[in-house]
C-alpha cells in the first residue's frame, strides 16, 4: 500500500513538469496556455491507488449482463458519476440475451469409447504458484457463447482450423464436405461469430471453437497462475451473435429497445434469423478439445494448420478417412433465450455555450463482463471513474465545459455491442451534432498503449499522448513510438495498423467494442484508446484482479496513465476553438483505398470503372488540404466552420447501408462481412470485389464517388 501510494504521488508530479513546459501549437486552439492549465490541474487528480480500488470493487463477483451482481456495478459506477457533479442516470433496456442452463459435449471415438465429457469446469492447481481466489465462485456461468440456440445434435468431427473463409474454402478444395458434421475450429483470426456463420452456409449443424496453445497458452509463454497466458482449462466465451449484420438487441435492429417498447415493435424470437446462428456454437478448452482433436483421422491438415498441441493434427475427413477413426460428438446446449433488462449509466456535465452545447462529446466503456472482467472490460472502467474524478474536481473549481460532455457506461456489450447500440438508437437525432465519441474497452492489458481513430482524429490522438506522462518515462506518445516496432502482444479486436504519413500508427476502427454504432451507423468520428501485454486469459474465469495484480499492471500506474489521456481526449474536444478533425489526412487515405482496390480489380480480372470515385477521392483530398489551412487561421466565429466540419464526417454515411447489412452505412469503415472485428475500408467496393460481383462493386463505388462528392463540397464551401 505505501508503496501504490508513493506512486501515485510522484506521477503528478511528473505531469507538472510537463505541463510547466511553454505551451505548445495545438490544433484546433488558437491559443492552448489556458488550456494547457487546465489539463495540468486535470492530470494531478487521477489516482492509481483509487483505480486499483475501483478495479477491486467492480471484480469482487461475476458480473454478466442483467444479473443483480451486474446491477451493483452499476449502482457503484452512478455512485461515483454523482458524487463528481455528473447529472446521472441509471438507463435501463429490455433486451434479448442467452443464459446457459445446460451445456453437455461428450466425444467418442469409432468403437463408442468416450474419449471426453464436458466442458471442464476452469480450475488450476491451488497449491502451485499460488493458485486462484476466484476460481471457485459458484456463481460463474457455465462456459458458453452468447446468441447460441439450444440444441441437441450428433454428428462426425472436421477440424476446420480458425474457421475462416478461406478455411472452409480449402476443405472444399480438399473434397471435404462438413454438411451434417459439427466443426471443430480454433480461436483467431476473426470474430468467432463469423466461424458460426460460415459454418452454417456450408452445412454443418454444429460448431465448437477451442482455445489453441499456439494462440494464448503455453506456446507463448508460462500458463497462469506461474505466467500471463491461457491455462490447460482455460476457456475463452463471447457472442456469436452475427455483429457484421448489425449489432445491438436481436429483436430491435435501428430502434432503441426501451422498456415500454410494445411487442409489435419487435421482431419475434422465433423469426430472428439476420443476425443470430441457427446452429448451436460452445466453446472449448484445450483440455477438452485436445482427446477430440487427437482422435481424428483423415488427412493430415494443412502444416499451417498445426497448433501447438503434442501431435499431429488431422480433418477427421479426406482421403484415409474410414469408419474406423472418425470421432463423433453429442452436442446438448439448453439456453435459456429471453428479454432481460440491462442497465446502462449516463452522467452529463451541461455545455455552456449557446451555439455548441448540443454538440456533445461522448465517452464510453462498457461494464459487464463474461465472469469477474478484470482486463476486459473493467481496467477501462476503473480508468474512466477516475477520468470522471479528475473532471469532478474541476466542476468544483469553477470550470464548466463549451460542449455538453456525456459519459456512459455501457451494459451488456459482450452480448453484442447492446447497451451502447441502444441508447445510440434511442438518442440518434442529437448524436447527429456530437462531434466525437471516445471509447475504451481492455484499457489495460499492459505497459503498451495502442490507439485507433478515423483519419480526421488520428493527429487529435498524438497530441494528447504527447502531454501525459509515461510510467516508463517521458510522455505517453514517446514510449507508443518506441514500442512501435516491438511484436504486438495479442489484441483484443485485431485491429490493423497503418500509417500513411510517417507517425505513430494508429489503428483503423472495425468492430467488436462500443464506437460502432457512433462511427458506424451515425458517423461520429470516434476512436478506441487501450494499453496491451501478454494478455493469454481474455473471456476467462481467470481475467480477474488476482491475474492483473500480477501481469498487467500491480501499482495501477498504467490505469492511471489511461484516466489522463481518457481525461484530456474529452477536455480537449469539449473546449476546442476549432473542431481538430484533420481531413488533409483522411483525403489521402481514401485515395490510397481506392487505388489498392482499383489493383485488387485487375488482379481479379474485374473489368471496373474506377474514374468517378477517384475523381471524387482527389476532390475530396483537395478539400481536406484546403479546409486544413482554414482551421490553422479560423474566423473570430468559428460556429459555421464547426458545423461544416462535422457535417463533412456525416456525408461519408450512405443512407441505403451496405449490401446485405444495411444498419452500417459509413461507406469508408465497416466490419468486415467475413472478418467481424478487423475493419474492412471501403467495404462496399472491396467486398464486391472480394465475392467477387463486378455489378456490386460498381454500384459501391457509385455510392462512394456520391459520398465522397457531397462530404468534398461541405468542405469547400465551409469557411
Amino acid at each position: 500500500m505505501t508503496r501504490l501510494r508513493t506512486v501515485a504521488c510522484l506521477l503528478p508530479l511528473a505531469a507538472l513538469t510537463l505541463a510547466q513546459s511553454p505551451a505548445p501549437q495545438v490544433f484546433g486552439y488558437r491559443d492552448f496556455s489556458q488550456q494547457a492549465k487546465l489539463d495540468k490541474a486535470f492530470m494531478a487528480v487521477p489516482d492509481a491507488a483509487l483505480a486499483g480500488q475501483h478495479l477491486k470493487t467492480l471484480t469482487a463477483a461475476p458480473h454478466w449482463a442483467s444479473s443483480p451482481e451486474d446491477y451493483a456495478t452499476a449502482v457503484y459506477v452512478a455512485d461515483k458519476f454523482k458524487a463528481a457533479g455528473l447529472d446521472t442516470e441509471i438507463v435501463p433496456y429490455k433486451v434479448l440475451l442467452t443464459k446457459p442452463v445446460k451445456i453437455e459435449i461428450e466425444a467418442f471415438d469409432a468403437t463408442g469409447n468416450k474419449l471426453m465429457s464436458g466442458p471442464t469446469p476452469e480450475h488450476v492447481d491451488p497449491n502451485k504458484f499460488g493458485g486462484d481466489p476466484f476460481q471457485d465462485d459458484p456463481r460463474i456461468l457455465p462456459a458458453f457463447n452468447g446468441s447460441s440456440p439450444s440444441g441437441d445434435v450428433t454428428a462426425e468431427v472436421v477440424y476446420a482450423n480458425y474457421g475462416t473463409l478461406a478455411d472452409f474454402q480449402q476443405l472444399a478444395k480438399l473434397g471435404i464436405s462438413i454438411k451434417g458434421k459439427i466443426v471443430l475450429v480454433r480461436y483467431g483470426e476473426n470474430f468467432r461469430g463469423i466461424k458460426t456463420y460460415i459454418a452454417q452456409q456450408y452445412g454443418a449443424i454444429g460448431v465448437l471453437i477451442y482455445s489453441d496453445p499456439a494462440d494464448d497458452g503455453y506456446f507463448r509463454g508460462d500458463m497462469y497462475p506461474k505466467g500471463p497466458y491461457r491455462p490447460e482449462t482455460g476457456v475463452q466465451r463471447g457472442s456469436v451473435q452475427f455483429l457484421p449484420i448489425y449489432p445491438g438487441d436481436p429483436t430491435t435492429p435501428g430502434i432503441a429497445s426501451t422498456l415500454d417498447l410494445p411487442d409489435s415493435k419487435r421482431i419475434p424470437v422465433d423469426k430472428l434469423q439476420n443476425n443470430q446462428p441457427s446452429i448451436p456454437t460452445n466453446p472449448l478448452s484445450y483440455h477438452d478439445a485436445a482427446p477430440i482433436l487427437k482422435a481424428l483421422g483423415g488427412e493430415e491438415s494443412p502444416r499451417d494448420w498445426q497448433g501447438a498441441l503434442p501431435f499431429t493434427y488431422h480433418l477427421g475427413a479426406g482421403g484415409n478417412h474410414t469408419e474406423a477413426n472418425k470421432v463423433t460428438v453429442h452436442m446438448h446446449l439448453d439456453e435459456d433465450i429471453a428479454l432481460r433488462t440491462i442497465w446502462d449509466v449516463i452522467g452529463t456535465i451541461h455545455g455552456t455555450d449557446e451555439s455548441q452545447k448540443d454538440n456533445w462529446v461522448v465517452a464510453g466503456n462498457h461494464r459487464d463482463a463474461w465472469v469477474y472482467g478484470a482486463v476486459d472490460p473493467n481496467s477501462g472502467t476503473a480508468a474512466m471513474l477516475e477520468t470522471v474524478h479528475g473532471l469532478g474536481q474541476l466542476l468544483k473549481q469553477g470550470w464548466k465545459p463549451k460542449r455538453t460532455i456525456v459519459i456512459g457506461s455501457w451494459d451488456a456489450e459482450e452480448e453484442g455491442l447492446i447497451g451502447s447500440t441502444e441508447w445510440a438508437e434511442q438518442h440518434e437525432k442529437i448524436l447527429a451534432h456530437a462531434v466525437a465519441y471516445f471509447n475504451t474497452d481492455v484499457g489495460v492489458a499492459g505497459p503498451n498503449f495502442d490507439a485507433a481513430a478515423v483519419p480526421s482524429l488520428k493527429q487529435f490522438v498524438r497530441e494528447v499522448t504527447k502531454e501525459v506522462p509515461s510510467p516508463k518515462g517521458g510522455t505517453v506518445y514517446d514510449q507508443w513510438k518506441a514500442d512501435q516496432n516491438a511484436p504486438s502482444p495479442t489484441r483484443k479486436h485485431n485491429r490493423s495498423s497503418e500509417s500513411t504519413d510517417g507517425d505513430v500508427r494508429i489503428g483503423t476502427l472495425g468492430s467488436g467494442s462500443d464506437y460502432t454504432p457512433f462511427i458506424q451507423h451515425l458517423g461520429v468520428p470516434s476512436t478506441d484508446i487501450g494499453s496491451e501485454g501478454p494478455y493469454g486469459v481474455y473471456h476467462s474465469v481467470f481475467d480477474n484482479y488476482n491475474w492483473f495484480t500480477k501481469f498487467a499492471d500491480p501499482t495501477f500506474v498504467y490505469e492511471q496513465q489511461q484516466a489522463r489521456v481518457f481525461g484530456l481526449e474529452i477536455l480537449h474536444m469539449a473546449d476546442t476553438d476549432v473542431l481538430p478533425y484533420d481531413y488533409q489526412l483522411y483525403g489521402k487515405e481514401i485515395v490510397g483505398y481506392l487505388e489498392a482496390a482499383q489493383k485488387l480489380a485487375t488482379t481479379k480480372s474485374l473489368a471496373l470503372d474506377f474514374t468517378a470515385a477517384l475523381a471524387a477521392a482527389n476532390r475530396f483530398a483537395a478539400a481536406g488540404t484546403a479546409i486544413r489551412t482554414i482551421e490553422s487561421a479560423p474566423p473570430a466565429n468559428p460556429t459555421a466552420l464547426n458545423e461544416a466540419l462535422r457535417n463533412a464526417e456525416e456525408a461519408l454515411l450512405n443512407p441505403e447501408g451496405l449490401p446485405k447489412r444495411p444498419w452500417y452505412k459509413h461507406t469508408i469503415y465497416a466490419p468486415g462481412e467475413f472478418t467481424g472485428y478487423a475493419a474492412v475500408v471501403i467495404p462496399g467496393v472491396n467486398e464486391g470485389i472480394d465475392a467477387p460481383d463486378a455489378p456490386r462493386a460498381q454500384a459501391q463505388l457509385a455510392a462512394l464517388t456520391a459520398a465522397l462528392n457531397r462530404s468534398a463540397a461541405i468542405l469547400e464551401a465551409a469557411k
